[in-house]
């Protein structure tokens, strides 16, 4: 089965938001054995929506289109649907009643204005949406299924679910078991990688394996495709274990995993806890292990040492030292991770001092230069970095971060084999 996927909004194409739906659609189509050859981004003009319906729908076997389905005038889905189909748009009862309930349920007053999403062209069928007023719609153009769902990415996503069991119920043609898995890397550049696992990337290969990179993330990806669900799987576990056995600990998760989520989860399996002291990062470090639910268990504290002063205050780093090396040295660095350390009483500690620019640089210490120290009971470690001179703030900052994170993951991967 072959698909596209339509994203509609004047939002996407001025650029004002990212298209996260797009993506995110492909790769449940794809778990599904759908095979997505095109993203079409259109702008709240019904003529150009009417016309990209109509031609992905001649071309293809299923089509998704995403937004434009609110109560607004500016949404005009349904519209351009009917004018494809050559139908009027029709109250529908249920979509009604699903509208008027889910106010209800919030405490809202019910609007007029939403009425005209419970409009629907003649030979439609709806689609509930228990998370908003937008239903969404299904339909059929010649031989290929059309479905139309909201572009709000939580409601979008929770309606797909009924959308992949409609697909699956119907036993349409063309969906063949697929396995698809990820394997999430760290500390290594695309080209080695694709150097490593060269052999798995041969050109029509089952599974067809390649390689993502992502703000210094590097992702393996396998496809499998089987005659039925076990022999899929039984070839992407083949592939998962022989690559896992040559990038070793370079492969830090699998699926959703980030760094701070593969580090939160051997903490915590260890029941290790973990402080931080950040200079260049300002709290990024600390509030990336805090966006992991039950952080509490684990992380003690982190203290922004931003100003020379505060190094000296609250991590004990000598005001000699400071002066003789400057905040951006090794020396500092090792000297804020043993403070941190020793006053949090955490197991383990990282710190990061650094310059993340665009200003503040010279020709000894450039924009890019980053210190990174670990520190536990066996002693400390720094880690020189140089990012740069072609990132920016933001993006330095961001690898800073996943150095430290990964620099933890690597000492408990080392101290559990000890």
């Amino acid at each position: 089965m072959i698909a596209e996927v339509i994203s509609v909004g004047t939002e996407l194409t001025t650029g004002m938001v990212t298209d996260t739906n797009s993506g995110w659609l492909s790769r449940r189509l794809g778990e599904l054995g759908v095979t997505v050859i095109r993203h079409t981004t259109v702008a709240d003009d019904r003529a150009c929506l009417s016309a990209a319906i109509e031609g992905a729908a001649n071309r293809l076997d299923l089509v998704i289109v995403n937004g434009g389905l609110g109560p607004t005038r500016d949404d005009l889905t349904r519209f351009a649907l009917a004018d494809v189909l050559g139908q009027p748009l029709e109250p529908d009862r249920q979509a009604r009643q699903q509208i008027e309930t889910f106010f209800q349920k919030m405490g809202r007053r019910f609007s007029q204005t939403n009425l005209v999403q419970a409009m629907i062209p003649r030979t439609a069928m709806g689609i509930e949406n228990t998370a908003g007023t937008a239903p969404g719609l299904e339909t059929k153009i010649g031989g290929c299924r059309v479905f139309c769902l909201p572009g709000v990415p939580s409601e979008m996503r929770l309606m797909f679910e009924d959308v992949a069991s409609r697909l699956r119920a119907d036993g349409d043609a063309g969906i063949a078991p697929v396995v698809i898995r990820s394997l999430h890397t760290f500390g290594s550049y695309e080209a080695d990688l694709g150097h490593r696992i060269g052999r798995f990337m041969e050109p029509g290969r089952n599974p067809a394996v390649g390689t993502t990179a992502s703000d210094a993330v590097i992702s393996v990806r396998i496809v499998a495709h089987g005659t039925e669900p076990a022999s899929a799987e039984t070839l992407a576990d083949r592939d998962e274990r022989d690559i896992r056995n040559i990038l070793g600990e370079l492969i830090f998760g699998t699926g959703d995993d980030t760094l701070e989520s593969a580090v939160a989860r051997m903490l915590t399996e260890r029941r290790l806890t973990l402080s931080t002291a950040e200079s260049c990062t300002g709290g990024l470090l600390a509030k990336r292990l805090t966006d992991i639910s039950g952080s509490s268990a684990y992380l003690l504290c982190g203290r922004v040492t931003y100003s020379n002063e505060s190094k000296t205050e609250l991590l004990g780093v000598p005001a000699e030292l400071l002066e003789a090396h400057g905040a951006v040295s090794e020396q500092v660095a090792e000297a804020m991770v043993a403070g941190c350390r020793v006053r949090s009483g955490a197991d383990l500690a990282v710190s990061t001092t650094g310059i993340a620019g665009p200003t503040g640089g010279s020709a000894e210490k450039p924009v890019g230069l980053v210190y990174v120290g670990l520190a536990d009971a066996s002693g400390v470690e720094v880690r020189r970095c140089r990012f740069g001179p072609y990132l920016s703030r933001a993006a330095i900052r961001d690898r800073t971060c996943k150095t430290a994170l990964n620099l933890v993951r690597l000492r408990l991967l080392k101290s559990s084999t000890e």
